[in-house]
């Protein structure tokens, strides 16, 4: 059984509440935000060790949301998804592999999919480069 605390940040009710359900019965601590403000208090309040963030959404799109995470925590992995809107998810993927994102997935995939990708992420030790 795992032990990180992750937080699911989509402003996709349903696929947030659908990662929650998959990642909380893989044995992880979740916690669900709608949007970057949202996810960005509930990660300042509960610190999670891995944040999933979607990118494009209201309020706080992902990339900024990510990068306030990773310099209030350098520490925190931070896994971008997107399914890319009008533009295409590897656009955005890309935007966010450059801005420290730990590990990128493209919308659709399966949980089973972002649970290994989560517990790949986990292992990976700290790098401020």
């Amino acid at each position: 059984m795992s032990t990180e605390r992750v937080l699911v940040i989509d402003d996709d009710k349903r696929l947030t509440q659908l990662l929650c359900n998959a990642l909380s019965d893989a044995g992880f601590v979740v916690s669900g935000a709608e949007d970057g403000e949202e996810g960005m208090r509930a990660f300042l309040d509960d610190g999670p060790d891995v944040v999933v963030t979607d990118i494009i959404m209201p309020e706080r799109e992902g990339l900024e949301t990510m990068r306030a995470m990773k310099s209030h925590t350098p520490g925190v992995k931070i896994i971008a998804i997107s399914g890319g809107g009008r533009v295409g998810a590897d656009t955005f993927l890309q935007l966010a592999d450059r801005m420290g994102a730990d590990a990128t997935l493209a919308k659709p995939f399966r949980p089973s999919d972002l649970i290994a990708l989560i517990r790949e992420v986990s292992l990976r030790p700290y790098s401020n480069v």
